[in-house]
Order: C-alpha cells, then structure tokens, then sequence
C-alpha cells in the first residue's frame, strides 16, 4: 500500500536529477506519472542540460517500478506546449492529481553583469515557468475538487545569494506565487505548498561553477565542492544532499498525511538557515 496508490504525478523537469527522484519516489507509492522536459539546451545555461535519452531512462525506472510513464518534450517558457503536455497525460491517464513544479535552471554573474538574456530565461523557466504549470493543471483539478500542487523554490527564496541575483528574486517570487495559488485554489479543495532545497546534489549544481564556488577560487573540484558542503549545513556528518530528501518531502506534501497542509514552505537543508553566519570575507 503506497501513500500515492491511484494518483497520477505530473513532474516538471522531471528528466534527469531532482526531477527523476520525484518519479521514481511517486512511483514507488503507487503513482503513474507524466514527465515534461525540456530535453534541450538553453543558450544562457552554461552547464549541460538534460536530453531525450534523460526522459527515456527517468521512463524506464518509473516503468522498472511497474508503474506507467510518459514522457512530453515541453518547455515551461510556453503556454501551448505545457497545455499539450498536460491534455496528453490526461488522454493516456485520465486524470493528474499532482503537479510537482520543478523545472529550473541556474546561473551566475553579479547583477550589474547580468544580460537581460540571462535574466529574461531565469525569470522565465524558474518562476513564470511555474505559474504557467500550475495555470495547465488549474482547470482539470477545479472541475475534481481535488488536487496537490508542489513547488520547488530553494533556501535562496528565503536568502540572498552571492553573485545569482536574477535566481534569489524568481525563488522569492515562486514563495508568493505559492501561497497565492494556495489561497485562490482553497475554496476548490486543492493545495498548494512548496519546498526550500539547500545543497542538492544533481547535475544543475555539479558542474565547474558550483566548484568553483564552494572552492572560494577558479579551478575546484568536484571534491572541494563537496567539502565545502560541510560548513553549509549544521546537521552533523552533511553535505550535499541527494535528490531524495526533496522528493521524499513532496511525497509527504502530495499524500494524505498532508491533507490539512497548505500555503506553507519548508526548508529541507539540514539546518542551513538556523545558523546566523558571518562575513569570512570582511573588506575592511
């Protein structure tokens, strides 16, 4: 008996990475599910985005769970492809009953250094991405009354972030959208909440930036990245954590034990936020 036994998951992003943890999860509770991705580049992003042969293993562990998958190529920058992406999961399914916004992407560059390109595709995938995501199931879930929206915002929706000024504001605007969803959506009895990842480790965070940044220096390695990761937490014995621990909370958010919650968001980043920090790199 799954805690998901009947429902059918739409994953955003749901490729490779975060999103394939939320399959695979939902799937080991009893959910089918509707991948949508990208599978595609986008021309700002400098590390390597997922590809078609991403959604086709992400189909085949879902599949490895007996446990039915589609995957739809759409890009959460467009309307129509998301609406398509949706009709096709209700045509194969007949019904979604969650939607885990999760696409996103991540870049650096001081704000001043930012290009309106770089701003323009942060904006567009990681915060009007998930209005227009949760605008494709709204219509369906309202005519069930029934309904779990999920959404992926980080610890930087809450905090600032050193050089990715164009993320913290589509992550604190993805808290607002949340609970404003969350509040429009009540009356119908669908709920909306979301979730603050800290240090996941999946392929939008292990690449040269993240190393480098963790390092303090040009030229990290993926170890630094991950030794850094102990002073990020508080937690005893963490570090970067795996895609699971966020898919594990949006099982618990998408399934009955949550059937009270909404309009809420929670940090899953073992303590990050609860220490008060200092500048370790004062200019004096």
């Amino acid at each position: 008996m799954g805690l998901l036994d009947g429902k059918v998951v739409l994953i955003t992003g749901g490729a490779r990475g975060q999103g394939r943890a939320h399959a695979v999860v939902s799937a080991r509770e009893g959910a089918d599910v509707v991948l949508v991705d990208i599978a595609d580049q986008i021309d700002t992003v400098k590390y390597t985005m997922a590809r078609q042969e991403d959604l086709d293993e992400t189909v085949r562990q879902v599949e490895a769970l007996d446990r039915r998958a589609i995957a739809a190529v759409a890009d959460v920058r467009s309307q129509e492809q998301l609406d398509a992406a949706v009709q096709r999961g209700l045509a194969e399914f007949g019904q979604i009953d969650v939607l885990i916004a999760n696409a996103g992407i991540w870049t650096t560059a001081p704000f001043w250094e930012l290009t309106e390109a770089q701003w323009t595709d942060m904006t567009d995938v990681n915060l009007s991405g998930v209005w227009r995501s949760a605008k494709a199931v709204a219509p369906h879930m309202i005519e069930r009354q029934t309904g779990s929206i999920v959404i992926t915002s980080s610890v930087n929706g809450l905090e600032a972030g050193m050089n990715f000024a164009h993320y913290v504001a589509a992550k604190h605007g993805v808290i607002g959208l949340m609970k404003n969803i969350a509040l429009e959506l009540a009356p119908h009895g669908i709920r909306c909440n979301s979730i603050n990842p800290g240090a996941i480790l999946t392929p939008m965070t292990d690449h040269q930036d993240a190393w480098d940044m963790f390092a303090g220096h040009p030229g990290g390695t993926e170890a630094d990245m991950i030794e850094g990761g102990y002073h990020y937490g508080a937690l005893k014995g963490t570090t970067w954590l795996p895609p699971e621990a966020i898919a594990n909370t949006a099982l618990y958010l998408n399934s009955a034990l949550a059937a009270n919650v909404t309009g809420v968001t929670i940090p899953v980043d073992a303590g990050h936020l609860l220490m008060p920090g200092v500048n370790a790199t004062p200019v004096r």
